[in-house]
């Protein structure tokens, strides 16, 4: 399965991973500034975007190796919702290559469990995967509402949102499908005190699919590591706040001149 990846900028290797149903473009508002201080490697998750699809890869791991293939020898990894987790498969997989990861409303298990509330509701996202197979476009569409669900910049959000994904070819709708069956299933928790890399977790302050109540969690499981909440951002804050998001990641990577990101 080979992945779609666009190489651009100068500098120690910055990888971005975008999330389920997205594509390389929703990166765009950060693109220049990082471009100004790292080699950046966008990768297009399976089905997505322009990367090719094997109906065969079906576990986290499939994924995850997939992007490995396609991924610089080694590099920091900005990963973003489903993003996110691949990514921290990934540095589970071969932690040499993983220098240090850039969580952007992640979690290590996507969906509630018993003894993990700090999720989106798991009758929700099953609801999203039997629409999937009726209405696909329109599925998406609710999908994207949810991400900017109660974000002081809900509006524009969602218009960047959209914007971007159309910029870039149609996710097949069998990677859809086989995306929301690893956010469903995926549980990395447990996995977590493994990964010795530097992290740096960035949550929404009203993301209604990963609840910033996560961060107490996370402080439990993986206290080396960074958190920060970014105020009045729901589930895509690189979008509705880019200077925001750009400020935490500049600074978790050592750069103290963060730039300006692009204007909506």
């Amino acid at each position: 399965m080979r992945l779609h990846a666009e190489v651009r900028g100068r500098g120690p290797d910055l990888l971005l991973l975008h999330g389920w149903g997205m594509n390389a473009a929703v990166w765009t508002p950060l693109l220049a500034p990082l471009a100004a201080h790292f080699r950046l490697t966008l990768i297009e998750l399976p089905g997505h975007g322009a990367s090719g699809y094997d109906p065969t890869a079906v576990t986290l791991d499939d994924w995850a190796g997939a992007v490995l293939e396609a991924a610089p020898r080694r590099a920091a990894w900005l990963g973003w919702s489903l993003g996110g987790q691949i990514a921290l498969r990934a540095a589970l997989l071969e932690p040499a290559r993983v220098e240090r990861l850039l969580l952007v409303a992640a979690n290590p298990s996507f969906v509630r469990r018993d003894d993990w509330p700090h999720a989106m509701d798991g009758a929700t996202l099953e609801q999203f995967a039997a629409a999937l197979l009726e209405q696909p476009r329109q599925t998406l569409e609710r999908f994207l509402s949810l991400q900017v669900r109660g974000d002081e910049a809900a509006r524009e959000t969602l218009r960047l949102l959209r914007q971007e994904i159309a910029r870039r070819p149609a996710p097949d709708p069998r990677a859809l499908e086989r995306g929301l069956a690893l956010l469903r299933d995926v549980d990395l928790r447990a996995q977590l005190a493994r990964i010795a890399c530097p992290m740096l977790w960035l949550l929404g302050e009203r993301d209604s699919l990963v609840p910033a109540a996560l961060d107490a969690e996370l402080e439990r499981r993986v206290p080396a590591a960074r958190r920060m909440i970014l105020p009045g951002c729901a589930h895509a804050p690189f979008l509705s706040h880019p200077e925001q998001s750009l400020r935490a990641l500049m600074a978790f990577m050592g750069v103290s001149d963060a730039g300006t990101a692009a204007s909506h």
